[in-house]
């Protein structure tokens, strides 16, 4: 275990715990090659998040096309008192850390709260998006511990503190990014590390007009754009690699019959992939996509299968006037 000492607000220590160094380089080079001599070719979409693919989805969760996170705000800005109205909520775990944003619209309505009693647990895959958090979080919050963890959690379940009486916060769509075949294991992972009386917040991007949908992965200003191509310069940077991100298209589309977003990067010329860690090139012919994130969308009745299948118990449903984006909170 490394732990990494964070500066220190308010006589609250902030550490940050980095499972991500047991990684080997390895194994993330096997992992991206995997994907590039597959047919079709992919990228894992936890090669989007280097410290410029984090900014870029900072900037594209505030487009107007992109619904979600203003949605997904103001359902939890109303929901949130009966949320944390629980005295045993001691441990508040965000997958995902993001921008902090939503985690601190549940601490503002905890009533008559002494945070010296509250750990903020914010796991990510980026160092950065950590850090940021835990600052703004420590200092808005005198006195609240905070534990970091830098950790892929799809993975290293393991690696976050399973302490008792924690509220599990998945905001956002990731939940979505999971494969069909992905869902039932993470929902029963997550059960096995949950202790009774454990509850667990889920945001769920539902079923709605396709125009709605495309545009939200499709802005005008091109920031998904530039955000889908930065991961070519993440692999670069792994691999070694010579892919030029101007030579692809974003190319992103509602896939009815899956009912998910999908994104994808599409050559616009044939081309030639050097790395030195393989003997021969890779080849994309022009027009040739390279899969490089899913986003599912729900309905109810998913949602409810979902829940009877991994044994967790639906508490509330939250959702927007539109029915557009539904915050799920689960208990075990």
């Amino acid at each position: 275990m490394n732990a990494l000492k964070m500066p220190t607000y308010m006589n609250s220590p902030i550490a940050i715990n980095d499972f991500l160094v047991h990684e080997s380089v390895q194994d993330i080079i096997t992992e991206i090659l995997t994907g590039l001599s597959a047919a079709p070719k992919y990228i894992s979409s936890r090669f989007f998040y280097d410290s410029t693919g984090s900014a870029l989805f900072e900037e594209i969760t505030g487009l107007p096309e992109y619904y979600l996170t203003r949605t997904e705000r103001a359902i939890l800005k109303e929901a949130a008192p009966r949320i944390v109205n629980s005295s045993l909520i001691k441990n508040i775990v965000e997958l995902g850390s993001g921008d902090c944003s939503k985690i601190s619209i549940l601490l503002d309505a905890i009533p008559d709260r002494n945070f010296e009693e509250t750990a903020y647990i914010p796991v990510d895959i980026n160092k950065t998006s950590i850090i940021k958090s835990a600052e703004m979080v420590s200092k808005k919050y005198p006195g609240i511990r905070i534990h970091g963890v830098l950790a892929d959690f799809i993975k290293h379940f393991k690696a976050i503190p399973d302490d008792e009486n924690k509220l599990i916060c998945f905001f956002g769509s990731t939940f979505g990014n999971l494969s069909r075949t992905q869902e039932i294991p993470f929902l029963l992972n997550l059960k096995l590390w949950m202790n009774p009386g454990d509850q667990l917040l889920i945001g769920f991007d539902m079923v709605k007009d396709i125009k709605i949908l495309e545009k939200a992965y499709n802005d005008e200003q091109g920031k998904t754009a530039a955000f889908n191509k930065n991961m070519l310069n993440v692999v670069n940077r792994y691999v070694k690699t010579n892919f030029d991100p101007d030579q692809f298209d974003h190319y992103s589309f509602y896939n009815i019959a899956d009912a998910r977003i999908e994104m994808h990067l599409k050559a616009l010329v044939n081309i030639e992939v050097t790395s030195p860690h393989i003997n021969s090139k890779i080849f994309l012919k022009e027009g040739e996509t390279i899969h490089s994130e899913n986003s599912h969308k729900y309905d109810s009745g998913h949602i409810h299968r979902l829940a009877e299948i991994s044994g967790l118990q639906i508490k509330e449903i939250y959702t927007d006037m539109n029915q557009w984006f539904s915050l799920v909170h689960f208990q075990l």
